[in-house]
């Protein structure tokens, strides 16, 4: 199916190199990062995850920072591949713990040894963790946690008043700790990515969830483990808005479009007590994935404003208003905004006592970008952007100009309100009490405002 993997730094770099069947020229990683690299878009864009150079189709996905790319003479499924390189780069995780360069470079022989277990003359064998751990045997050489690049507050874990770092899960599900001991632990993630789009005037006209819960054990033995979500879950539309903005977390009836569940999920009790019985494998792996079009409160308003100031002069009033908790911060807030092409020059004006925010004009790309670190709930911030132009908009602004489009992360929030009530793991003995984590994360998938 496929001829060649192999993964690449940012740098270009080949890290992981296997050629399966012979039938791409050796360069072809080179071809690859060259025509990545120089791509030559519409409006500056990246390129995209499959294209096709000199009869050979290149199919990549980029995972913490890495290009898993594999390479076919012949017309594939580029969804399968493309499945295919995430798999292979969660299973690689798994084992590994830490995803990055330096971690794939001290183990690449117990890379290789997955590959040739994962895929066979191009065609695939196996993604399961689980299953792979009865052919490797390959201990891995851990890197260390203390020379990764520090987490922000979207990767602390939480139960109760413990705290633990992210660094947690980046520890291989096949290693055991110094002195052969087996951690008992396992940790749970809603994640939730929100699209929403705003007209001119403040109004939601679209808004989806697109939501995840996932898991990853530590546990020995395979307990069985009983996951209990909200009693007033309900599955499927029933075109009435029941949607009340009191809170984002607890009370309140969820309704999801859809939904569907990893096979190891057992659903005997789900229809009753919305109850989901599994007995976890190894690895990381999507417990659920579910779609919500009913109505939400969305994290933030965003309001944007363009008008002329002069003959060839416009202003931009963007703002901003966090509608959560001020117990939540969300943090790696950007802001851009596509501005008119004869745009020259762009001056900023931030709120006064303004901190952590910075602005920039991307001159090639006719667009201007909005950084923040953190906001916190219940505040509200807002930009003043002067436009210089070259030549008379004619009144055309708004549609020279724009939208809008916001990205941000939310830990410990989650906008369906779908939530966890407990989490109960078997018991093999009267002190058996392994730890559970489990964390919501909110982050934007499509943030848009129209001017």
């Amino acid at each position: 199916m496929i001829s060649q993997f192999f993964v690449l730094s940012q740098r270009g770099d080949n890290i992981v190199f296997r050629d399966y069947r012979g039938e791409v020229q050796k360069g072809s990683a080179e071809i690859f990062f060259r025509k990545v690299k120089f791509w030559k878009g519409d409006e500056g864009e990246e390129a995209p995850p499959v294209f096709n150079v000199d009869g050979v189709n290149y199919i990549h996905v980029k995972v913490a920072g890495l290009f898993f790319v594999a390479t076919a003479r012949v017309n594939v499924s580029p969804s399968l591949v493309l499945e295919l390189l995430q798999r292979i780069a969660r299973v690689i995780k798994d084992y590994l713990g830490v995803l990055n360069e330096d971690s794939l470079r001290k183990n690449f022989v117990l890379v290789y040894e997955l590959l040739d277990e994962v895929i066979d003359f191009g065609y695939p064998q196996t993604t399961s963790t689980e299953v792979l751990k009865l052919y490797v045997f390959n201990e891995p050489i851990m890197v260390d946690a203390a020379r990764m690049p520090p987490l922000g507050p979207a990767a602390m874990f939480m139960q109760g008043t413990k705290r633990m770092p992210g660094t947690a899960v980046t520890k291989s599900v096949v290693a055991n700790e110094p002195g052969g001991k087996k951690r008992e632990e396992i940790f749970v993630d809603i994640i939730e990515k929100i699209s929403v789009t705003f007209s001119s005037s403040g109004y939601i006209l679209t808004s989806e969830i697109d939501g995840t819960i996932q898991m990853k054990s530590y546990l020995s033995g395979n307990p069985e483990i009983r996951l209990a979500l909200n009693e007033d879950l309900s599955i499927g539309r029933s075109g009435a808005s029941v949607y009340d903005y009191r809170s984002s977390t607890g009370g309140g009836l969820v309704i999801l479009d859809d939904c569907n569940f990893h096979e190891s999920v057992h659903l005997d009790s789900f229809d009753m007590d919305r109850t989901l019985a599994l007995i976890p494998p190894d690895g990381e792996f999507s417990v659920m994935n579910y779609r919500m079009t009913q109505e939400f409160k969305p994290p933030f308003r965003v309001n944007a404003f363009i008008e002329e100031a002069g003959p060839l002069k416009a202003e931009v009033i963007l703002k901003i208003r966090a509608d959560f908790s001020p117990s939540v911060t969300a943090n790696t807030i950007a802001v851009q905004m596509p501005v008119p092409t004869y745009t020259t020059r762009v001056s900023f004006e931030l709120e006064p006592g303004a901190v952590g925010q910075t602005t920039d004009f991307k001159e090639g790309m006719k667009r201007f970008e909005w950084c923040l670190k953190k906001i916190v709930g219940g505040s509200e911030h807002t930009l003043h952007a002067k436009l210089t132009f070259s030549q008379e908009s004619h009144g055309n602004l708004t549609r020279e100009a724009g939208p809008v489009n916001m990205n941000f992360t939310i830990p410990m929030y989650n906008a369906s309100r779908l939530m966890v009530r407990y989490l109960h793991i078997a018991k093999k003995s009267k002190t058996y009490n392994p730890y559970r984590w489990v964390r919501y994360v909110t982050q934007a998938n499509s943030y848009v405002a129209r001017l």
